[in-house]
């Protein structure tokens, strides 16, 4: 399953989070009175998260790794209902390392309508209020560990000490991507923000960063699978994944 936290779907709400852990929590409500849209547009995003789900009666949970490409989902069928823990740079399950996750996700072994299995353990399925206490509780049992140095990283910051070889290898090893790939994904989601918001292309490349409209073109192609024009004027029956603006440093 892409991600589900869709930006344009009817029931969707979504909070930041205090916790060093996690970057942000979403959920989307049963139904919508407008007509469902045909397809998501799941853009490329460099976090991983922890999704749970109904559709059709049926509960499925699943770890969802960091996506380099977008994805185009045909939206078929009745999703009841969703909810998902986005979680920081830096943070990863020790069982579970982020690089074996990119582009793919593993799904609980065992579901029911209030539990699933994490890590060959029965965990209850958190909802959007206490999302940190169910995240305290990963990290108090020792799954959920965090490099707070890949964070800082990601932000600008310089660390001091610590080889820029030694860098690069802890940021792979905790997000499953190069410090290139990181800030590629996320200057081309604040690019479709801004897009999507109204701004003309030509400002856009200077906000954040691209060398002209060709290089944002190309970016927009490879990370959001969408031309500018696109985002400026959506289609009715498409919707786009959740777009937010993270801590990771964006200009080259």
């Amino acid at each position: 399953m892409a991600h589900v936290s869709t930006g344009d779907l009817p029931g969707l709400e979504h909070r930041p989070s205090d916790s060093p852990y996690v970057e942000r929590v979403y959920r989307v409500e049963e139904g919508g009175d407008g007509a469902a849209p045909e397809r998501m547009v799941s853009v490329a995003n460099s976090n991983w998260e922890l999704i749970a789900w109904t559709a059709e009666g049926v509960t499925n949970v699943s770890v969802r790794g960091p996506e380099t490409r977008p994805t185009v989902v045909p939206m078929g069928g009745r999703m009841d209902g969703a909810f998902g823990v986005v979680f920081r740079h830096g943070a990863h399950l020790r069982n579970l390392p982020v690089a074996d996750l990119v582009d793919t996700a593993v799904r609980s072994p065992r579901t029911t309508a209030r539990t699933f299995v994490l890590a060959g353990d029965e965990w209850e399925i958190p909802a959007y209020g206490n999302a940190e206490t169910f995240v305290d509780r990963l990290v108090r049992a020792g799954l959920l560990v965090r490099d707070p140095l890949v964070a800082d990283v990601l932000a600008g910051d310089t660390p001091l000490l610590v080889t820029p070889r030694s860098v690069q290898r802890r940021v792979a090893a905790a997000t499953g991507l190069t410090q290139g790939a990181i800030r590629q994904i996320e200057r081309a989601r604040q690019t479709a923000m801004l897009l999507r918001e109204g701004r003309a292309a030509a400002d856009v490349v200077h906000l954040v960063g691209y060398h002209d409209q060709p290089h944002l073109a190309r970016s927009m192609a490879r990370f959001v699978g969408r031309k500018a024009t696109q985002l400026q004027k959506p289609a009715p029956d498409e919707m786009l994944s959740l777009l937010y603006k993270t801590d990771a440093e964006v200009k080259p």
